[in-house]
């Protein structure tokens, strides 16, 4: 698996851990049971420290995406049900970028295309490289 870390970004380390595999599961290329870097191969790996993975390891725990065990390592969870937590998140993000896209003289149709376009990109990743 091919993380790809921005060390001059805003979003903490952490969050873009989290966010690399949660895009590697989506896609299709992190499956049910397949096992990731232990947190001081992944830390080694990245070129970070060992409580940054940790820290993601755990929030991508809590979210239902990772089953953790000391013998075993992380393991790619069954895929969790998108949840009233979920949904009333996505429904806020969704809402800020439909307000944005208006506000920047963006039209539904070129909206929704975008958004398609990205979802059947996220799903053809599965697979590549």
């Amino acid at each position: 698996m091919l993380i790809r870390l921005d060390m001059a970004s805003d979003v903490p380390i952490y969050q873009q851990l989290r966010n690399q595999i949660v895009l590697g599961i989506g896609s299709g290329k992190l499956k049910e049971g397949d096992s990731l870097p232990t947190v001081r191969q992944l830390a080694e790996d990245t070129g970070v420290n060992v409580m940054t993975v940790n820290k993601a390891y755990a929030l991508l725990k809590n979210e239902g995406f990772l089953e953790i065990d000391r013998r075993h390592g992380a393991k790619v969870s069954r895929a969790p049900a998108a949840d009233g937590d979920f949904c009333q998140r996505l429904e806020a993000e969704l809402s800020l970028l439909i307000a944005e896209a208006r506000a920047r003289n963006m039209d539904r149709d070129t909206f929704l295309a975008v958004c398609h376009r990205f979802y059947d990109n996220i799903i053809s990743r599965g697979g590549n490289e």
